[in-house]
């Protein structure tokens, strides 16, 4: 392990963009701490501290703190993120936007522009709502238009430069900037939280049950990544066999292969999707200073993940059932717009190719179907217990943390992508890497 590490620092290029992902990833930190002008940051911290929504958490994570320090970067690149979401979505529903993805390089280009404006104008929104809705409580004292617009301003503006840093490091840096921008905030949340546990479960008890919650807490931590790691690798192998043809006076072909369909297809999106719609009521809730009683009540504390699987108040944890049910609905949904399997069927057709057993045409359509949706739900439901077993803990012993299962799902997977980007640059160099250990 350490001579790759040494043999890779050794490579020029990968040293470079090493060294300039650190630096970005520094000015990304720094950026978390330069307060946007004219706002009471006291004011955001008192509030914030009242807010122990999962809704809350699961912002903070995203943000690194940012937003409850109402920094320039507050906002993160969560616009960016909702922004990539709808132009997926458009470019299935939009023929001229779904020409364009074929065209190349030329079209991806024209499409990432446009996602940068859906961007931009998505950061005006959410910085405008964010300043109004606070504003009038303190957050901005003295508010006036030119204040507001500051503030307004800053947000949009501090989004928009984590947009760039991110497309920078995917450029001059390893692996996928967003991704890593996402991660180094989420990262940056885990010492407090941690600490919040020692708190929480160590600090004043005895040394038997001091030693006891640490080993659960680092087996529960230990066992989700394990999960993770299973449910990112796990593959299901659709065997392919092409015909042999004649191309000039060569006989080419007959060679085996095989489709791989990855079991989580669809990555975090469920996830990201659910846990937008869940926490969305609860934070325009706390926003407002709305207190809903009733029926009202019953649902808004239903969709706070940290009142599930609560001793006192079993009848929250419908929301859990629904929150399942959306994350299966999302990984069927997304799945089905980035795997064709009508597409991927005529390709094979074209090239001579057939599925083992089963006849070319609809016949292989109705297969990869058939599979197809058996994956997803493995997938889905793998997703949805690595999910769920940080808010068990949350809700059963009260452990309040900002990281949980989709930042672990969002952590992992990045890492591992970066290291299999890394090794095969080292591969090309002929140097031992990372995964060969």
């Amino acid at each position: 392990m350490f001579e790759t590490l040494r043999n890779m620092f050794k490579v020029k290029d990968i040293r470079k963009r090493l060294l300039f992902t650190f630096g970005m990833l520094v000015v990304i930190r720094l950026g978390s701490q330069l307060p946007v002008p004219g706002v009471n940051r006291e004011y955001m911290a008192n509030w914030f501290a009242q807010q122990t929504g999962g809704a809350f958490n699961f912002f903070s994570a995203f943000t690194g703190g940012s937003f409850e320090k109402m920094s320039i970067f507050a906002l993160s690149i969560t616009p960016y993120i909702t922004s990539s979401i709808i132009m997926q979505l458009l470019t299935i529903a939009i023929p001229a936007l779904e020409e364009m993805q074929r065209d190349g390089e030329e079209g991806r280009k024209k499409i990432t522009s446009i996602t940068r404006y859906v961007t931009v104008a998505l950061a005006l929104i959410e910085s405008t709502a964010m300043t109004v809705a606070f504003g009038r409580s303190g957050l901005i004292p003295n508010i006036n238009f030119l204040k507001g617009l500051t503030v307004v301003l800053a947000l949009t503006a501090g989004s928009a430069f984590l947009m760039w840093i991110g497309e920078r490091i995917t450029e001059n840096g390893v692996g996928n900037g967003i991704s890593i921008v996402l991660v180094i905030n989420i990262i940056s949340r885990v010492p407090s939280d941690l600490g919040s546990l020692y708190e929480r479960f160590i600090q004043g008890a005895t040394l038997a049950r001091g030693i006891l919650a640490a080993i659960i807490i680092l087996a529960v931590i230990a066992v989700t990544i394990v999960l993770v790691i299973l449910l990112n690798d796990a593959v299901r192998r659709i065997p392919v066999q092409y015909a042999k043809k004649m191309q000039g006076r060569k006989l080419v072909g007959g060679q085996s292969t095989y489709i791989p369909l990855k079991v989580n297809t669809a990555g975090v999106i469920p996830v990201i999707f659910a846990s937008s719609l869940f926490s969305m009521p609860s934070m325009i809730v706390s926003i407002l200073g709305v207190s809903p009683s009733g029926v009202g009540g019953v649902i808004v504390n239903a969709l706070n993940q940290n009142n599930w699987f609560s001793p006192s108040h079993p009848e929250y944890s419908i929301g859990m059932v629904v929150y399942i049910v959306l994350i299966i609905a999302f990984a069927y949904f997304y799945t089905s717009i980035s795997f064709n399997p009508i597409e991927v069927a005529d390709n094979m057709k074209k090239q001579g190719g057939m599925v083992l057993g089963i006849r070319p045409g609809k016949p292989t359509v109705d297969y990869l179907n058939r599979i197809l949706s058996y994956v997803v739900f493995i997938g889905a439901i793998g997703l949805s217990i690595v999910v769920l077993i940080p808010i068990f803990f949350n809700g059963v012993f009260n452990a309040y943390v900002s990281f949980g299962g989709t930042s672990i799902i969002i952590i992992v997977s990045v890492i591992l992508e970066t290291i299999n980007q890394i090794e095969s640059q080292m591969v090309v160099r002929n140097y031992k890497g990372f995964l060969s250990e």
